[in-house]
């Protein structure tokens, strides 16, 4: 298996250097200054990879591995084949990544918003802070700061009570928190900064769109996309809803392995494959984690490998330590590793540490929210020990 890190570009706040000293070798990026919608250029992928790939004297070099992502444009994801321009625009940045060599896309099709967390600095028990999802809160800012036509609907009468006591013990500047952190884009995310106008929008144009509809949606994106991705010799990885249920009434169909047997049964090349997330996968009680892992084991190219626990109300989580909370990290590896074992070289499963606790020296420091240098250094160590004690040979 492949290590890998997410690196943000040239202004992220850990360089290419520090990469280099957490022992990683594969590097995770994608062209976030690229208005959402238009098509990447050859030229601006090689400028991307040359500043990845040109290996300093005396360093180690890195190989950019995975593109995550290309964002999916909204038009997409509620007009499905017919948003013709768009697709073609996908396609043609796709073509630019597969003249560089690049073997991996990661992509996700989240209507309005992508991940969503509604604190960034939660403080657990070791003093490092974590990223949180608070049903409650969210609940509140649903009903209340947004102002969701139809929301009430979707609430039970004890959740909209709750909801409008946690509201009431809010001040100012929780609110503009919370409205921040759903409604800003977070880092990574493919989707773009909104108003409280404009998200109520954004969430109107769904109106209509149920589950079925989504997924269909989403077929005929992977219809006109995956042949292009097999011609050219490149795997594309859906990564599954974060969390991996309903938000703001929209549909999510990435968050079961039935959603995914769906989709691979709908496009059955081998191009079409799995961005496999234990994190996001780990939120559903139900999801049994080794499991997916095994009966999609040839769908999956790219894991994003962290821990989610999950919190007394079954709806609300944090984001754990890497071999903390609800996911068995050790049985997950297991998986990974025997599909890895049958696989050629240049075809092995690239994973990353994915997201970490702002601890140490990152708690003084600017850092990007849930990718600081030293939480994520502490998961890819705990997980490259368990490569070694099952034998594989992390690389």
């Amino acid at each position: 298996m492949r290590q890998g890190w997410r690196w943000f570009g040239p202004q992220a706040p850990v360089t290419l250097d520090e990469v280099r000293q957490t022992g990683a070798t594969n590097i995770v990026s994608s062209l976030h200054q690229v208005p959402i919608g238009r098509a990447w250029t050859e030229a601006e992928v090689r400028e991307r990879q040359a500043l990845i790939e040109t290996t300093p004297p005396g360093r180690s070099s890195l190989t950019w591995s995975v593109v995550e992502s290309i964002p999916i444009p909204d038009a997409v994801k509620r007009n499905g084949g017919r948003a013709k321009a768009e697709i073609e625009s996908w396609i043609a940045s796709l073509e630019a990544v597969a003249a560089c060599g690049i073997p991996i896309v990661c992509y996700n099709f989240m209507p309005v918003v992508d991940w969503t967390r509604t604190e960034l600095d939660y403080v657990i028990d070791t003093g490092s802070t974590a990223m949180r999802f608070d049903h409650e809160k969210f609940a509140a800012f649903d009903l209340f700061v947004l102002q969701r036509a139809g929301a009430e609907q979707q609430y039970s009468e004890a959740d909209r009570s709750r909801a409008a006591e946690v509201f009431k013990a809010m001040g100012e500047d929780e609110i503009a928190d919370i409205t921040r952190n759903i409604t800003s884009a977070l880092p990574g995310s493919t989707t773009e900064p909104l108003t409280i106008p404009q998200f109520r929008e954004k969430l109107a144009a769904y109106e209509g769109i149920d589950a079925a509809k989504l997924r269909q949606h989403l077929i005929e994106f992977l219809e006109a996309v995956t042949p292009a991705a097999e011609a050219r010799g490149v795997k594309l990885t859906l990564h599954p809803d974060d969390p991996p249920r309903s938000l703001f009434g929209l549909p999510r169909i990435a968050s079961t392995a039935d959603d995914y047997a769906a989709l691979f049964d709908a496009v059955p090349s081998e191009a079409n494959g799995m961005c496999y997330c234990t994190g996001s996968l780990g939120v559903r009680a139900d999801n049994d984690l080794p499991a997916i892992a095994r009966r999609f084991a040839s769908r999956i190219h790219f894991a994003h490998l962290r821990a989610t626990k999950r919190e007394g109300d079954g709806r609300s989580f944090h984001e754990s330590a890497h071999l903390e909370g609800d996911v068995d990290m050790v049985a997950v590896l297991k998986e990974l590793v025997a599909e890895d074992s049958r696989r050629a070289a240049d075809q092995t499963i690239v994973f990353r540490s994915d997201h970490g606790h702002r601890m140490l020296d990152d708690l003084n420091k600017t850092v990007t929210p849930g990718y600081p240098a030293i939480g994520r250094l502490r998961g890819l160590a705990e997980l490259r020990g368990i490569l070694y004690a099952l034998g594989a040979q992390p690389n």
